[in-house]
């Protein structure tokens, strides 16, 4: 079976290379021959501390790319310079491409292919081939390819962490249905390579390998009732070098998968319940995975727990009320330590006033406790906390002919609790949160201006902390094509800790600018004056002083050369082919010709105007 396999895969892989060949005589009549553009820019910053710094008051960086774009394949070079240091960067051989025919798509290089979650998530870097009727509802997928490189280090290193074995995958995949009723398996196997890394670290890291089964289904049962399910089983061992295991029950999988003594068999899935009716919507849900379940097809998954809960949400109009419960407990296979339980719940609620108003409110809490697992829990050292969050939002929104207003005010409240009889209440911490936010938009003169505060105080564990942010700000776009951006904004930040204080003032004055739509001007000053009275005992000055950071960047792209395609409509009078550079002769006549039309167009503007102007 095993070989069976093996050989269907190979010719899987063939198929998907003929048909690559295939797609790629054809593809490029859809694709421009060549694309060849680039950008090189600057970034230097001038930085000054009234308190010293050790970082050098000036620093620079400059940097260029150029992408090679032929037939739809992409060759990225880079070039990176700092002070000192300089880094370049060319293609590493690697490419991406995905033809689609017909509900067919053929896929090579970096990519990924959608499974379940308890299945499998990476990208991976190979070829692989997905289909998907859009008339019967038929899908299917199959893929192979390398998940994650090796990381090896030499005996004579000194590593910061461990290597990583080769781990190559594949998968497939098959299903039909549409969304309201559907079914999907699937199939993942991975293995690590023994022999991408030194065998000096053979004894200390364990090469693993990997299948896992998965389905997963959706039901309309009736109308409003419809049943959700995702499960699958994983077989992993933790070592392919443990011996194997030969019994009756277990040579029956030969062929699929070598059963070994450091073997696991575990499960994971969740179900879902829905009922939708014209006002209200219910849904109950189970989700279990057991302990040690993994999938050496995803990056990463919490195991040893279980959790019931459910969830509704109720419309009366325009008021929208939702809200859920869950129970989760862990230590499913009753042997950590201590067992957790933690109850979440919510509430929600949203109402729409009109189209400028707009009003909502939620709630969210969670209660953990510890209980006896192996050990017996200790009433002094027991998890027990509970935390309550209340949260309420207003917008308002109108705007004119000539002005634009928007409103919008928010508070917050929440509390963390711990309910430890021994230590209750000292271990408390309460926070006080509250904003508001006002913009305008002054039409005429295209001009934003704004004012925002925000304050929050928190009190625990003897000390109240809090902080309050006023901020104003102002932008406007100048010059006929808005190519020219100006803003400035100022902040005062008050901190206070107990009795100490420290306030910090900043300004922050920016502009920008496009020339030709290629070159790219931005300069930035920032000032920050501090004062910082912690300090408040006698024999201790207060720290004061500012920084000052004015920063100035400069960038430009360009298109090198390319040879586009033309449309149908242009082939018979122009040709086939659009040839362009951003530096030959007649883009810079083009560009030429522009500018010195968008000036006639300012001039007679002008006249037109002092014509209107010109009393009668």
């Amino acid at each position: 079976m095993r070989k069976y396999l093996k050989r269907v895969l190979i010719l899987v892989a063939m198929m998907t290379t003929a048909l690559s060949a295939a797609v790629a005589i054809d593809d490029p009549r859809k694709k421009d021959p060549l694309i060849i553009t680039g950008a090189l820019g600057t970034q230097n910053t001038l930085y000054y501390s009234s308190g010293g710094s050790f970082a050098s008051p000036f620093s620079y960086s400059m940097y260029a790319n150029l992408n090679v774009d032929l037939y739809g394949y992409n060759a990225p070079f880079s070039f990176y310079y700092s002070g000192n240091n300089y880094s370049f960067s060319h293609p590493q051989f690697a490419f991406n491409f995905s033809p689609t025919y017909k509900g067919w798509t053929l896929l090579i290089g970096r990519r990924s292919m959608p499974f379940s979650s308890y299945v499998y998530n990476l990208p991976f870097n190979g070829v692989g081939l997905e289909y998907k009727s859009q008339t019967t509802g038929f899908r299917f997928g199959i893929f192979y390819g390398i998940l994650r490189d090796a990381v090896n280090f030499t005996p004579g290193d000194m590593p910061s962490g461990k290597p990583v074995y080769k781990r190559s995958g594949w998968g497939l995949k098959v299903g039909y249905g549409n969304s309201r009723n559907y079914f999907d398996l699937y199939l993942f196997r991975s293995k690590d390579h023994r022999s991408s890394i030194d065998e000096i670290w053979y004894d200390e890291i364990n090469a693993q390998e990997n299948v896992v089964l998965g389905m997963r289904g959706r039901w309309q049962i009736c109308r409003p009732l419809s049943l959700l399910t995702n499960l699958s089983a994983s077989i992993f061992s933790t070592d392919i070098t443990a011996p194997e295991v030969s019994l009756k029950q277990t040579d029956r999988y030969n062929d699929i998968f070598d059963v070994r003594y450091s073997s696991l068999v575990r499960w994971a899935g969740d179900v879902t319940l829905s009922a939708s009716f014209r006002l209200v919507s219910i849904s109950l849900f189970y989700k279990m995975i057991q302990p040690d379940y993994m999938s050496m097809g995803v990056s990463y998954m919490n195991n040893n727990y279980h959790n019931l809960g459910t969830s509704m949400n109720l419309r009366l109009g325009k008021l929208n009320l939702g809200g859920s419960f869950a129970l989760q407990e862990d230590n499913l296979s009753k042997k950590q330590l201590y067992t957790t339980r933690g109850l979440t719940y919510a509430a929600s609620a949203t109402l729409p006033i009109g189209s400028k108003l707009n009003i909502s409110g939620n709630y969210n809490g969670y209660r953990q406790c510890q209980y006896n697992g192996t050990a017996q829990v200790n009433d002094t050292t027991r998890i027990n906390r509970s935390m309550h969050s209340f949260t309420a939002t207003t917008a308002y929104n109108t705007n004119t002919d000539d002005l634009g207003h928007y409103i919008s005010l928010s508070g917050n409240y929440s509390i963390n609790q711990d309910k430890n009889r021994t230590i209750a209440g000292t271990g408390d911490v309460g926070t006080m949160a509250y904003g508001a936010n006002y913009s305008l938009s002054v039409i005429p003169i295209e001009t934003n201006f704004g004012f925002n505060y925000s304050y929050q105080s928190s009190n625990g564990y003897d000390s109240k902390y809090t902080t309050g942010v006023y901020t104003v700000n102002a932008s406007k776009a100048l010059l006929q094509e808005r190519n020219l951006s100006l803003s400035a904004s100022a902040s005062l930040v008050d901190n206070r800790m107990d009795d100490s204080k420290s306030i910090t003032l900043a300004g922050n004055l920016a502009a920008s600018y496009t020339l030709a739509k290629v070159h790219g001007f931005t300069l930035n000053l920032n000032y920050s004056r501090y004062a910082n009275t912690n300090l408040v005992v006698n024999e201790y000055q207060r720290d004061k002083g500012y920084d000052f950071t004015c920063s100035f960047s400069y960038s430009y792209s360009f298109t090198a050369f390319s040879i586009k395609r033309r449309t149908k409509e242009h082939i018979a009078r122009y040709g086939k082919y659009e040839y362009y550079s951003d530096f030959s002769r007649a883009a810079v006549r083009e560009r030429q010709l522009l500018e010195y039309q968008k000036q006639k167009n300012t001039e007679n503007r002008q006249k037109v105007g002092s014509v209107e102007a010109a009393p009668l």
